[in-house]
């Protein structure tokens, strides 16, 4: 009991803090008087004043929680934040039924960028500005920025900051105190998306729909203000501008900030899982343009073929989702591939989805050494990233989370065979919701959406696009019975 109320010690101070994210979407709705205030006002009370009552209730239970109880209040206060995030488009739609609300609300926190709102060109201006910030705040981490911005709620300690960064290798600090990092990281993160804003601006956008794709296009959410999505606008700077900042995104950022703060691309050289996400990315968008446009003659010159490849290869390649043109008419091969992309092309510490980079690398490496075990058993080479060696602990955790990937993503294809979706749809649908991609292929692909799902199909994605943000193993060991152990 007293493990319980320690969590929900800090699982308000999550609350308190989530009640401040109200504010933006509020005073845009304020702004330009789209009558929805009410809304934010009533979902921001109610996570303060919830959050404050059990902060009362459970003062005398504070105390630093061991590594498994952060886990654990990862795993719920996510859940329980994208409830709270839910009840403004409840209020604001009422015919949304709860089960897409809370859909939506987890798409917007995961940045996974899945979509069951159709008209979004009509919905008032602060529910889509609050659909982005959604994003943004989820794209870093709402975690960390408990962590980093409010560490009297006692929210914290560096167990915690490790549960919600991605990736298996999180043990380097920026700075001395992970409330520093954190924070750094945050800024620096701000500084980026205010100048997306900017060149979003020039670029054609209203400030409206720069400041929202700003954000979803930073945090490789994919949201946006329009049905067709960047489509609709058919404008190359504004497809250039996107496809720079999903590149910076999908980049570690402690990469960035090691690089600014050394005022030096060497960090960049440095980082053999940056340059393999880059190489593979880009690689794939020339590859793809040129089997678009020489073997399936879909567009009048390799130009256009190559825009809208390289663009589709960025977007799902980092996970955002976006798109520039529907490729669901593309070659079955074409739609695979860049589908393919997002759930291994995301850096560790970037703010895209997928199994990582460093874990593809560690894979692949793993492979290369055991393939040479064969020919030379007694050899003993140490498998090394960016020249350090990576510690057999990491290796084998690894090899258990794509033992888990495997597994998870096979189990819920069945499941949404079992309750009747058609083959293409189930695999690519499952596929892009654990890695947090959002638009699939079939009835899911880019010029539908995920309002045509049951409510039990829809609860299942929900949950499996939290699993997946929390990278299956957070998510995971609270089922099992050791972690309940005394």
């Amino acid at each position: 009991m007293n493990r319980i109320s320690a969590i929900a010690h800090d699982l308000a101070g999550l609350w308190i803090m989530f009640s401040g994210t109200f504010v933006l979407p509020l005073a845009w709705s304020l702004a330009v008087e789209d009558g929805i205030h009410m809304s934010f006002v009533i979902a921001g009370a109610a996570s303060l004043v919830v959050g404050l009552m059990l902060r009362l209730i459970t003062r005398h239970s504070k105390r630093e929680l061991l590594p498994r109880e952060n886990g654990l209040l990862v795993v719920v206060g996510l859940f329980s934040l994208a409830a709270l995030a839910a009840v403004p488009f409840l209020l604001a739609l009422p015919a949304m039924s709860v089960t897409d609300a809370f859909f939506e609300a987890s798409a917007g926190l995961t940045t996974t960028g899945a979509t069951v709102i159709t008209g979004l060109e009509y919905i008032p201006q602060s529910l889509n500005i609050w659909r982005h910030a959604m994003q943004w705040y989820g794209g870093m981490g709402i975690i960390v920025l408990a962590v980093a911005i409010l560490p009297v709620l006692g929210v914290g300690g560096m167990q915690l900051f490790k549960a919600e960064t991605p990736g298996p290798m999180k043990d380097g600090r920026l700075t001395p105190r992970v409330t520093q990092t954190a924070r750094h990281l945050w800024l620096l993160y701000a500084l980026l998306t205010a100048l997306c804003v900017v060149l979003l601006r020039l670029a054609g956008m209203t400030w409206f729909e720069a400041v929202s794709h700003a954000f979803s296009a930073l945090s490789l959410g994919g949201f946006s203000t329009r049905d067709a999505g960047i489509e609709s606008f058919d404008l190359i700077g504004v497809e250039v501008v996107l496809g720079i900042f999903m590149m910076i995104a999908v980049t570690n950022f402690a990469t960035h900030f090691t690089a600014l703060r050394q005022r030096s691309v060497k960090a960049y050289l440095n980082d053999s899982e940056a340059y393999a996400s880059w190489l593979l990315i880009i690689a794939s968008g020339f590859i793809l343009a040129y089997y678009l446009y020489a073997h399936e003659h879909l567009y009048p010159d390799f130009w256009v073929a190559l825009r809208h490849a390289l663009f589709g290869a960025i977007a799902l390649g980092t996970s955002s989702g976006y798109g520039s043109t529907d490729y669901g008419i593309w070659p079955i091969f074409g739609g695979m591939w860049i589908l393919l992309l997002g759930c291994v092309a995301s850096s560790a510490g970037s703010t895209g989805g997928g199994i990582k980079m460093i874990r593809a690398l560690i894979l692949l490496k793993q492979t290369r050494r055991e393939l040479a075990r064969i020919v030379h058993p007694k050899q003993v080479k140490p498998l090394a990233i960016n020249g350090q060696p990576i510690p057999t602990k990491v290796i084998m955790a690894v090899l258990g989370f794509m033992l888990l990937y495997g597994v998870t993503i096979t189990v819920l294809i069945f499941v949404m065979l079992a309750t009747g979706m058609d083959f293409m749809s189930a695999v690519t649908g499952v596929i892009s919701i654990v890695n947090n991609i959002g638009p699939a292929l079939g009835l899911l692909g880019p010029s539908g959406n995920y309002a045509q799902l049951s409510d039990f199909q829809t609860w299942v994605m929900a949950v499996a696009m939290i699993a997946g943000r929390l990278e299956l193993l957070t998510f995971a060991v609270i089922f099992t019975a050791a972690f309940w152990r005394r």
